[in-house]
């Protein structure tokens, strides 16, 4: 019998903090909370960082990703999505994380946030949710409403907003949550939830910006908001397949989801683990796929020549 101890790390918030570089966001900007809040989720969850992949595009937010002891990549503008996606695929093991901006993620990278919905990737998405484009001076974003004249703009806003957890719940989203930059505790339970979660998890963060956005401020998001656990009989955990209460729970969520106004719900709003990965539909074309995927596959022999055995992956189950 061995004597071997097998001692397990516990990793803190400090274990993912990338001590080379600071954070340099406005003072008081709500990527601040944000980011205290996936250090203490990572850490609750004690991933390793080499297990950890981020991915960003453009926007303050997307700096995010430098301030992390984890991998990453910071991409095109828009384009986090696609590139986390190809990530996962060719790596499965890795819990791969997008961070993106309100303007990115529902502006020129909208098209892409609804295809990851309905491939149901396993993987998470932070949208940093201001309302304004932070890092070019403060134009309107997506999810600003018509109307609205922040200080950054000349006349009010004349487009019609996006609500980003209807649209996550229309597209396929199959974890859907809401959650508050200055509530560090809470965000950081809802970014842990959303990684264990078993497909493509969202979360929409609600986040003053003192710069740009003097409407959405501190002050005017805790005076309005609360949260959906709190409410008697709250449950959007999907218990059976069935449709029926697939139907029930993503009624009420498409309900709370459009509220807005004098009363904003943030916590978690659908979470449904029947819906099967788009890895696990590969698997039904190619069942070798989670044993030998790309990234662990050996592309080149001693030679030069390309070795990579595209015969094992597609190989019938074996009988």
């Amino acid at each position: 019998m061995s004597n071997t101890v097998k001692i397990t790390v516990k990793r803190t918030p400090m274990d993912y903090v990338e001590k080379r570089r600071r954070p340099d966001w406005c003072p008081g900007c709500g990527d601040y909370g944000i980011l205290q809040a996936l250090y203490q989720a990572l850490a609750e969850l004690n991933l390793d960082p080499r297990s950890i992949f981020l991915v960003s595009g453009i926007g303050c937010s997307a700096k995010a990703i430098h301030y992390v002891n984890a991998n990453g990549a910071h991409t095109l503008h828009g384009r986090p999505i696609p590139y986390a996606t190809g990530i996962k695929l060719a790596n499965p093991n890795l819990e791969v994380i997008v961070i993106g901006g309100d303007g990115d993620l529902m502006g020129i990278g909208a098209e892409h946030l609804v295809h990851a919905g309905r491939r149901n990737v396993d993987l998470t998405v932070l949208m940093f949710d201001n309302g304004v484009y932070g890092l070019t001076k403060g134009q309107a974003s997506p999810t600003l409403k018509r109307g609205i004249k922040t200080k950054s703009l000349a006349r009010p806003n004349i487009y019609d907003s996006i609500n980003p957890v209807v649209l996550a719940l229309s597209v396929g989203f199959t974890f859907v949550a809401r959650g508050y930059a200055y509530d560090v505790k809470h965000l950081s339970y809802l970014i842990k939830e959303a990684i264990r979660h078993k497909g493509s998890a969202y979360i929409d963060i609600l986040q003053p910006c003192p710069t740009y956005n003097d409407v959405n401020t501190k002050e005017w998001y805790e005076a309005r908001i609360y949260k959906l656990e709190n409410e008697p009989g709250w449950d959007p955990v999907v218990r059976s397949p069935s449709e029926e209460e697939v139907t029930k729970k993503l009624t009420q969520a498409f309900l709370r989801g459009m509220e807005w106004g004098d009363k904003i719900p943030i916590g978690i709003f659908y979470q449904n683990e029947y819906v099967p990965t788009y890895e696990e539909r590969i698997m039904e074309q190619m069942p070798n796929y989670l044993k030998a995927p790309p990234a662990l596959s050996p592309l080149y022999g001693p030679d030069g020549s390309t070795i990579a055995n595209v015969e094992e992956i597609l190989k019938e189950k074996e009988v």
